[in-house]
C-alpha cells in the first residue's frame, strides 16, 4: 500500500478515536463517530452550531476548513482558548483530539455553559488572519489557483498580461511535497532573491487526490518544470541549467559565480510553474514535419490559436504601426528599409494581412529537415532535429515496458534517473540500471508532451522533453483579467475585449 495512504489512515483512525472519548464526554455514544454523515450532524450537536454547517460539510475541500472550525470549537468547551491550542488542534488532531478525549484532568463544558472570553481587538485581527491564510491556502492548495502569464509563448490563446484561474480539482488536487512554507508565495521569500520560502525538513511522498478527468490532447495545462530540479540562481528558469552545462561545460556553469551565481536544488512543487497545450498523452506518438506536429499519424486537432514565424514582403510602402495594433500583431521586426518584415502571425492575422493591397508575399520560416539544432531534445545529433521537423518520439506511458539500447538511452535517461529515481551506467556498451545489467525499463508514471501556441518562440517540450506526471499542476480554465503590460492605464492597459474568458 502507498506510504502516503498508510499514514493517512493511520491519522484518521487516531482522529475518531480522539472523537469517540469525545462524544462520551460530552455525553453522547462514542459508537456514533463511526457512522458517515451522522457523525457530523452529531459533533455540531455537542459544540452548537448551526445546521448550515452541515450544507458546508458536503462540498468537497471546504469541507476540510469547516472541520478544522469545528475542532477549534470542540477545543473551546474544554477551555482551551489560546492561539497555540488552536494552531496545534487544527495542525495536529490526530494527536491533539485523543489528548482531550481520555486525559482525565479535560473535562467538556456544554458552550451554553462556558464563560464569555473577552478577546482584545488584536486577538481578534490575529485570529481573522490566521483563519483567512488558512482558508485560502486549502483553496489554492485544493480548489483552485491564481495565475499570471508571464511570457508569450501561448499567444494568441494566452496573452502576457493575462490572469487566469488554474483548477486543481479538475486533474485531482497534490498534496505539497514542502507542506511547510511561506503562505501564498511560490519558492523564493518577497524582498529576496534566493532565500528559500519553505523548509525541506518534512517532506512528503508525491501523492494525488482523484480528479474530475484525466489530462486530454489540447488541453492548456499548468505544470512544474521538469528541467526546474537544477538551476542557476542568476537564470533561474529562463534557461535551462541543462542547457547552460551543454553548452559551456559544467565546471564553467558550477565555477562562475559572477555569470552563474549559486547552483541550487529544488523540489517538485517548488519548481517554476509553466503553461502549455498538452499535444501528446501517455502513450502517443508525437511528430512535427515542416511545423505540422502529427499525433499518431493525424494532424493535430483544434490546436488553439497558434502562430509561427513569417516573412511579409511589400512593394515598398510600410505597414503602419497601428495596423499591426489592430491586428493583434505584437511581435515585429522590421528587416529592411524597404517595407519588409519578420512577423510571428496567427492563421486570422494572415488572412486580414493579406488584404492590404501593399503586402506583396507572406512566406513561412521553416527549418529544413535534417538541420540538427544542438539545443533540441534528445540532444543527439543521431537525431538531427530541429523545432520545425522534429520526431518521431513516443510518450512513455506507466506500466509499459519497453526495450532500451545505446541507440535509444538518450530518450529516457532522464526519466530513469531523475524523475523515477534509479541509478544508470553504460559500461562498455552495456546498461546497467540499479546496478543490473537490462535491456529493457517498466515505466512507473504516465508523460506528456507540452508546447506553447506560439510554436516559435516557446520553450517547451521539444527543448527538455516529457513532463512526468506528478509535475501536473492544474487545468486552465478561465482569464478573468487582461492587462497589457506595455500601456498605461489611460492607454488601453485593460484589455477590454479580452476579459472574462475561458481557455481553450
Amino acid at each position: 500500500m502507498n506510504l502516503y495512504l498508510i499514514i493517512t489512515l493511520l491519522f484518521f483512525i487516531s482522529s475518531m478515536v480522539g472523537l469517540w472519548g469525545i462524544f462520551e464526554k460530552a455525553g453522547e455514544k462514542g459508537w456514533k463517530t463511526l457512522v458517515p454523515f451522522y457523525n457530523w450532524y452529531i459533533w455540531l450537536q455537542i459544540i452548537k452550531k448551526p445546521f448550515w454547517w452541515y450544507i458546508f460539510l458536503l462540498v468537497p475541500f471546504i469541507n476540510v476548513f469547516v472541520i478544522l472550525l469545528m475542532i477549534v470549537e470542540t477545543l473551546k468547551c474544554f477551555r482551551k482558548n489560546g492561539i497555540l491550542d488552536h494552531a496545534l488542534g487544527a495542525l495536529f488532531p490526530f494527536f491533539y483530539l485523543p489528548w482531550l478525549a481520555f486525559s482525565k484532568k479535560e473535562q467538556y463544558t456544554d458552550p451554553a455553559k462556558l464563560p464569555l472570553v473577552i478577546k482584545s481587538a488584536t486577538r481578534e485581527w490575529v485570529d481573522a488572519i490566521i483563519f483567512a491564510v488558512i482558508a485560502a491556502s486549502i483553496i489554492r492548495i485544493f480548489l483552485i489557483e491564481a495565475y499570471t502569464i508571464p511570457t508569450s509563448s501561448m499567444e494568441k490563446t494566452l496573452l502576457v498580461g493575462d490572469y487566469l484561474f488554474v483548477s486543481k480539482l479538475s486533474y485531482g488536487p497534490k498534496v505539497p511535497n514542502t507542506p511547510i512554507a511561506f503562505p501564498f508565495v511560490h519558492h523564493t521569500l518577497p524582498l529576496t532573491e534566493n532565500t528559500k520560502s519553505y523548509l525541506e525538513w518534512i517532506k512528503l511522498p508525491y501523492y494525488r487526490f482523484p480528479g474530475l478527468e484525466k489530462v486530454k490532447n489540447m488541453d492548456v495545462v499548468v505544470f512544474n518544470y521538469p528541467d526546474g530540479d537544477t538551476l542557476s540562481t542568476k537564470f533561474q528558469s529562463n534557461a535551462s541549467y541543462y542547457q547552460l552545462v551543454r553548452q559551456v561545460g559544467r565546471d564553467a556553469v558550477w565555477s562562475n559565480k559572477q555569470y552563474f551565481g549559486d547552483i541550487i536544488a529544488r523540489p517538485v512543487d517548488k519548481r517554476e510553474n509553466f503553461i502549455k497545450r498538452c499535444i501528446g498523452i501517455a502513450g502517443d506518438t508525437i511528430r512535427i514535419i515542416d511545423r505540422t506536429v502529427y499525433i499518431n499519424g493525424k494532424p493535430e486537432q483544434n490546436p488553439g490559436n497558434r502562430q509561427f514565424k513569417y516573412i511579409l514582403r511589400t512593394n515598398g510602402d510600410p505597414i503602419n504601426q497601428k495596423n499591426f495594433e489592430k491586428l493583434d500583431i505584437t511581435e515585429t521586426i522590421s528587416t529592411d528599409n524597404r517595407g519588409n518584415y519578420e512577423l510571428t502571425l496567427s492563421d486570422k492575422a494572415i488572412e486580414k494581412l493579406k488584404q492590404y493591397g501593399n503586402v506583396v508575399s507572406i512566406e513561412p520560416l521553416v527549418e529544413p529537415k535534417g538541420e540538427w539544432d544542438p539545443n533540441i531534445f534528445p540532444f543527439d545529433s543521431a537525431y538531427p532535429w530541429n523545432v520545425d521537423n522534429f520526431g518521431p518520439v513516443w510518450v512513455p506511458k506507466q506500466g509499459v515496458t519497453i526495450p532500451i539500447n545505446i541507440s535509444n538511452i538518450c530518450f529516457y535517461k532522464r526519466i530513469i534517473t531523475v524523475f523515477e529515481g534509479n541509478s544508470l551506467e553504460i559500461k562498455d556498451g552495456k546498461i546497467f540500471i540499479n546496478g543490473k545489467e537490462t535491456n529493457e525499463y517498466t515505466f512507473k508514471m504516465d508523460y506528456f508532451w507540452m508546447m506553447g501556441d506560439n510554436r516559435h518562440n516557446s520553450a517547451d517540450s521539444r527543448y527538455w522533453g516529457f513532463v512526468p506526471q506528478d509535475h501536473i499542476v492544474g487545468k486552465a480554465v478561465f482569464v478573468w483579467l487582461s492587462l497589457d503590460p506595455n500601456k498605461s492605464i489611460f492607454d488601453g492597459k485593460i484589455r477590454w475585449r479580452k476579459l472574462l474568458r475561458f481557455v481553450n
